[in-house]
C-alpha cells in the first residue's frame, strides 16, 4: 500500500472527532451521576454508547490498514491530551 497523505490527514481527523465526541460526553457523564436517579445505570449506558461507536468507527476508518489506524489513534489520544489540560481538577479547591 502506497503512503496517501490525504487518507492519513483524514483519519487523522477523524481520530480527533473521535476524541471529541468520546471524552466530551465522558465529562458529561461524570458531571451528571450525582443527580442522576439511577447513576450505575448512566454509567454503564454512557460507557456501551462511547465504546460502540468509538471502536466502530475505528474499525470502518482503518479498513485494513495500520497506517490509518495509526493517525486515528493519534489524533484521539492528542485529544484526551488536549481535554485532560483544559479539563484538569483544581487540587487546591478540593
Amino acid at each position: 500500500m502506497e503512503f496517501d497523505p490525504v487518507q492519513m490527514s483524514l483519519a487523522f481527523g477523524a481520530g480527533l472527532g473521535l476524541g471529541v465526541f468520546y471524552f466530551g460526553l465522558l465529562w458529561l457523564t461524570v458531571r451528571k451521576i450525582g443527580s442522576a436517579a439511577r447513576p450505575a445505570s448512566l454509567i454503564f449506558l454512557s460507557f456501551a454508547l462511547r465504546m460502540g461507536v468509538v471502536l466502530t468507527a475505528f474499525y470502518f476508518i482503518v479498513d485494513g490498514g495500520w497506517e490509518r489506524l495509526v493517525a486515528c489513534l493519534l489524533g484521539f489520544i492528542i485529544m484526551r491530551t488536549l481535554f485532560l489540560l483544559r479539563l484538569k481538577p483544581n487540587v487546591e479547591k478540593a
